[in-house]
């Protein structure tokens, strides 16, 4: 099933896509849940403010992460930033495709560029997350405020 995009006139003002049945976090990671596995990636805005990504470092699977924990890294030609966990639970599936080709966190930030799937140990922790709509105020409020 493909995701479908969803942009508000004020996302595509910013240059921001974001896709409908995701959560998003503050910290612009987004997340899908699919039966109690979550899948985790960087959001378009993030990688955008990031620029080329040439290396991403992940939690191997069978680590236990937190919400607000990292689970990893992603260096790009500008800085180096971890990458924090918006659910807790097991890390069960890390995207390997990043190793060889970071870049994909750039070209498919919410398809091929995901990067940890975790099985949830508290399902509630995603109503706490921002819909589509929240998220892009709160990336306006955050670039207002630089």
């Amino acid at each position: 099933m493909a995701m479908r995009l969803w942009a508000s006139s004020m996302a595509n003002a910013l240059g921001v896509s974001l896709l409908e049945g995701l959560k998003y976090s503050a910290s612009h990671e987004w997340v899908k849940n699919d039966g109690g596995v979550a899948t985790v990636g960087i959001t378009d805005h993030a990688q955008d403010h990031l620029g080329d990504v040439v290396f991403v470092e992940l939690t191997e699977p069978g680590a236990a992460v937190s919400k607000g924990d990292s689970f990893g890294s992603v260096e790009s030609v500008k800085a180096t930033s971890s990458v924090d966990s918006p659910v807790s639970g097991e890390i069960v599936e890390i995207n390997t495709k990043l190793k060889e080709t970071p870049g994909l966190v750039n070209s498919s930030p919410y398809e091929d560029g995901w990067m940890i799937k975790v099985k949830l140990s508290d399902p509630s922790e995603l109503d706490s997350l921002l819909d589509p709509a929240k998220y892009t105020e709160h990336c306006e409020a955050e670039d207002a405020a630089h």
